[in-house]
């Protein structure tokens, strides 16, 4: 494990991975409890539509994708909760879109892309040092929001109406729950790709509930449960050689069916 971590990408990796893991986890409680779990999934594919558009056009990727991918986020809720359209319907459309475009945008250049590979099947060792270092920022500034802002974030999963009636700002704070959760998805794209980061967003809050009574509660198992399956699938990665976001995912799979086994357990 010493000589593991002796080197610089898989540190970059690691410090990247565990960050944007812990995001995901606190950021996919209120988005569970609320029902836009696939958003995730709408959302990452999206993203993959605009890094083929970046790529088409010689923009700089990053910096492209996360205003597209935070505009889609903040139209997604929006029209869960004021349009007749329902919010699975939405997701399913914004994800079948955005694919499909980014595909053809795809085919109208010579070979295949690698950057485009890497965001659409993951790709966490090949993380820049500049990479490294704006998804440390970023996921500091989405962890400090969830932890001051906790009060109004659980008033607003549980009880909306309630929430606007004690005078907190629902529609500011569900753009705000939109931004973090767009900029948590492109920066997990870069580890388990466009087609699994979803599971960070789902599978952490699904196994802490199988335990927890509270929401505070539900936050730690979740954040606890992702930094553990993040650090074991990275490091079983790296000893029997498989994809590094296959088996983050294949992890949280195995701690998912061994909690609700034990949860089973407990009740009978």
């Amino acid at each position: 494990m010493i000589e593991m971590f002796s080197y610089a990408f898989i540190q970059r990796a690691f410090i990247t991975g565990l960050l944007v893991s812990l995001c995901a986890s606190l950021l996919g409680v209120p988005l569970v409890l609320r029902r836009y779990s696939m958003i995730g999934d709408g959302l990452s594919h999206v993203g993959f539509g605009a890094l083929a558009a970046a790529s088409v056009f010689s923009l700089a990727p990053m910096a492209f994708t996360i205003p597209v991918v935070i505009a889609a986020a903040v139209l997604l809720l929006r029209l869960n909760e004021k349009s007749r359209i329902s919010g699975d319907s939405a997701v399913a459309l914004a994800a079948s879109s955005s694919l499909a475009l980014g595909i053809v945008l795809i085919s109208y250049v010579r070979g295949t892309n690698t950057d485009i590979d890497n965001f659409l099947f993951g790709s966490i060792l090949s993380v820049s040092a500049g990479d490294c270092v704006l998804s440390v920022v970023l996921s500091l500034i989405v962890l400090a929001c969830c932890v001051l802002l906790y009060p109004r974030l659980y008033a607003l999963t549980f009880d909306p109406a309630f929430a606007r009636s004690a005078g907190v700002r629902v529609d500011r704070y569900t753009t705000l729950i939109a931004i973090l959760s767009a900029v948590t998805i492109v920066l997990g794209m870069r580890m388990l790709g466009s087609l699994l980061i979803s599971a960070l967003i789902i599978f952490p809050c699904m196994s802490a509930m199988r335990f927890a009574k509270s929401y505070r509660a539900v936050m730690l198992i979740s954040a606890a449960d992702s930094i553990v399956c993040f650090i074991l699938g990275f490091l079983s990665s790296y000893w029997l050689g498989t994809p590094a976001g296959a088996s983050i995912v294949v992890v949280h799979l195995a701690a998912f069916l061994i909690l609700a086994g034990a949860s089973r357990l407990r009740r009978a």
